[in-house]
């Protein structure tokens, strides 16, 4: 106190204000702590994509001006794959603050490099870049999948942006800062001894929180819930690599307590990494032994309600997951592939395991595992609740990181857990030796062990470790997000925009289906009677309706705008008005009559093409409106067709359609092989084993006239779809 007393008698009784700094143009420099504004609606571009503002000092305080300090990098109706640019750069500055900086309509907020020191506190990175979703409410595109698998070479900016790129410090704290409306929230690489906290980053596309090779951190009190692509509830439920925490290649050291991390692809993603698996070019004398995400302590945490794991660690060491929930994931609560001496201990786990892929369901599957210790959990309502398992592997087994680590399925215990209203409380397969299976409750359970027979299983718990100890001061923050949208619990809360996920805020508006004769959109979180749309054609005639939802149905049965043309091609701009918001689209309707044949094959296609189309001459023609086959993983019986099975069936399609002159485009989603003719030249050829992929091609007529479009698509295995669009791109 009388150190205070003293500082302020030498600093006098008023406190200079820092000088204002207006930011008018790309590329101002900051040499000295300031306060910015920005003027009102100004758009500054950074044209060389190297930051528009940039901090040039040590120890500097850069606070924005509220309401006056609105970074704007493009137009507020800029489409969000377009944004590009840096609207804040730090590039080796220690000791710099940035306060309440409003950042918008870049693709990246701020990208700091070696900067041990930075704080940035209270600030909002909303608006900025995002890739266009492919998937659809009917059918995934599988171009949406994310690859986080590199970054030393700074490819997640680059390629996905990012609100907060930090890379190669330490000492850094970052708290209170909102991201909304764009792909992901906070990136961080290589960063260390760092505090990340009382963030909220979620309704993103992509990943709340992501670290690549980040040790000795705290994580805690986030919010990233809802960051997710590739799910519509009851149709597929994929997560595209999104999450709400990503965590890849070697993370050691961090702990992640009491975050909110719910309705993620995954809740949190994290991967040993391809360097720790010895692929790629290694660093001379690197050895993959221990390699991994390890070390890592995950404490009061919510890891619900995702479309594909609540957690997944895997090829990692000596991780603990204790006192955390793990409620509705679709595949599972944890997976931890390959992953040794991993302790879950007091965890709750219900209702995993839904939507799993085959035997990957539940609470906890772990394939390759070695010394797990799996004590204390509760499971309750779980598909199965804890899952080992051998399988061949013969890839994974010959990587260096198996030869340097692998144990095989050894050593793992189970023990005190209580399993309630389970389907398999235990399974077991392969050769899962030394497993310790001890002092467990079962309560209304359907099968308490499900083993190979002759497997030898141990009652003998051995000496088991301590609870985890938290570090005294570690816990910082004072948001509690685990409670702050208990009111969305479930998936079915999951609700795909064309960019992002519906933050239950503004109305959102999205395409519901654009078959031939009609295109569909939804309104959500309009009032019902709330929506005005207007659909005008410059040819032809289209009907345009609104459809409201009843009184009392909650906010996921949306108001739908339904536009109806009839046959040929029909050009519309639609105007939809909900309250504030409003949205102008544009389209072509296209009235196509197909003609279309389904046929289990036995000649592959990629081999014999026309002895492929020969079993599929003589199958039965159905008349379609639209080329819309979500056939999923039931195949041609799950859209009327006759029963050709799952796997390898074969769909020939035709239609004919009269055509203005000027550009066409065909674009298709597929799973597997395509190909597309239009009047026997073909404009989309894709005719390979794939995932949902979208394809596009174009042809030109010079004069308006009947054109007849032949599709051929084949099915090998898994997942199948076949859609097909029609627009014009550019009139003669």
């Amino acid at each position: 106190m009388i150190e205070l007393i003293a500082l302020s008698v030498v600093m006098g009784a008023a406190v200079a204000e820092p000088p204002t700094l207006v930011v008018r143009a790309d590329n101002t420099r900051v040499t000295e702590s300031c306060r910015v504004v920005v003027p009102e609606g100004l758009v500054i571009e950074d044209a060389d994509g190297d930051g528009v503002l940039h901090i040039e000092a040590d120890g500097v305080t850069v606070e924005f001006a509220p309401g006056e300090g609105t970074l704007r990098g493009a137009p507020e109706d800029a489409p969000y794959e377009t944004l590009a640019g840096v609207g804040v750069r730090i590039d080796g500055r220690r000791g710099v603050t940035i306060r309440r900086a409003a950042l918008r309509g870049f693709k990246v907020g701020v990208w700091a490099t070696g900067a041990d020191g930075l704080v940035i506190e209270d600030c909002d990175v909303s608006r900025g870049y995002a890739m266009r979703l492919g998937s659809t409410p009917l059918a995934e595109d599988g171009a949406d999948w994310l690859w986080p698998h590199q970054n030393d070479k700074g490819e997640w900016r680059e390629r996905y942006g990012a609100g907060l790129y930090v890379e190669q410090s330490e000492g850094v704290t970052i708290r209170r800062v909102r991201a909304r409306e764009r792909q992901n929230g906070i990136v961080v690489d290589r960063l260390y001894q760092s505090r990340i906290y009382d963030n909220d980053c979620s309704f993103l596309s992509g990943w709340g929180l992501a670290m690549w090779r980040c040790n000795d951190n705290v994580i805690c009190r986030n919010a990233f819930d809802f960051c997710i692509r590739g799910y519509a509830h009851g149709v597929y439920n994929r997560g595209q690599d999104s999450a709400g925490i990503l965590v890849f290649e070697q993370n050691n050291r961090n702990r992640f307590i009491e975050n909110s991390a719910t309705h993620g692809g995954d809740g949190f993603f994290g991967f040993g990494g391809r360097e720790a698996l010895g692929e790629g070019e290694l660093p001379m004398g690197f050895s993959c032994a221990r390699k991994g995400n390890n070390d890592n302590l995950f404490v009061g945490n919510a890891f619900s309600y995702a479309a594909a794991h609540g957690l997944e660690l895997t090829f990692s060491f000596g991780n603990v997951i204790e006192g955390n929930t793990f409620d509705s994931n679709a595949i599972c609560g944890i997976w931890g592939g390959y992953s040794q001496d991993t302790i879950i201990r007091g965890n709750a786990f219900s209702d995993n395991g839904t939507a799993g892929y085959g035997l990957e369901r539940g609470g906890i599957n772990i394939e390759h595992g070695a010394g797990n210790l799996v004590q204390g959990n509760t499971f309750a309502g779980d598909v199965c609740g804890v899952h080992y398992w051998v399988d061949e592997d013969a890839g994974l087994r010959e990587l260096p990181w198996a030869k340097a680590n692998y144990r095989g399925a050894v050593d793992n215990v189970i023990a005190g857990n209580a399993f309630s209203r389970v389907g398999t409380a235990v399974q077991l397969r392969g050769e899962v030796t030394g497993t310790v299976i001890s002092d467990n409750a079962y309560a209304g359970v359907e099968k308490e062990l499900d083993a190979p027979e002759g497997l030898e299983i141990s009652s003998a718990v051995p000496a088991l470790p301590a609870p985890a100890a938290i570090p005294s001061g570690i816990v910082v923050g004072e948001r509690r997000p685990i409670e702050a949208r208990r009111e969305f619990a479930g998936r079915e809360n999951i609700i795909m925009g064309e960019y992002f996920p519906w933050d239950f805020e503004a109305p959102m508006l999205r395409v519901r289906s654009m078959g031939p004769g009609e295109h569909v959109f939804e309104v959500f979180g309009a009032a019902p009677g709330g929506v005005r749309a207007e659909a005008t054609t410059p040819a032809g005639s289209v009907t345009c309706t609104v459809e409201a939802a009843p009184k009392g149905a909650g906010r996921h049965v949306p108001v739908v705008v339904r536009i109806i043309a009839g046959a040929g091609v029909t050009p519309y701009a639609l105007t939809v008005r909900a309250g504030k918001a409003s949205w102008e689209r544009t389209g072509a309707i296209i009235g196509i009559e197909w003609h279309v044949r389904t046929f289990a094959w036995t000649i592959d296609p990629r081999e014999n093409e026309e002895g492929w189309r020969a079993e599929g001459a003589g199958a039965e023609a159905r008349t379609l409106p639209s080329l819309n086959l979500a056939y999923q993983h039931a195949g041609p019986k799950a859209m009327g067709f006759a029963d050709a099975g799952t796997d390898k069936f074969g769909t020939l399609a035709s239609g004919k359609v009269r055509l203005g002159p000027g550009t066409w485009r065909i674009r298709t989603l597929s799973d597997d092989g395509v190909r597309v003719r239009v009047d026997g030249a073909a404009v989309i050829e894709n005719w390979t084993w794939h995932g949902p992929q979208s394809d596009e091609g174009e042809f030109t007529l010079t004069e308006g006239r009947e054109v007849e479009i032949e599709v051929e698509h084949f099915e090998l295995d898994g997942y199948a779809v076949l859609t097909l669009d029609i627009e014009l791109v550019r009139e003669e």
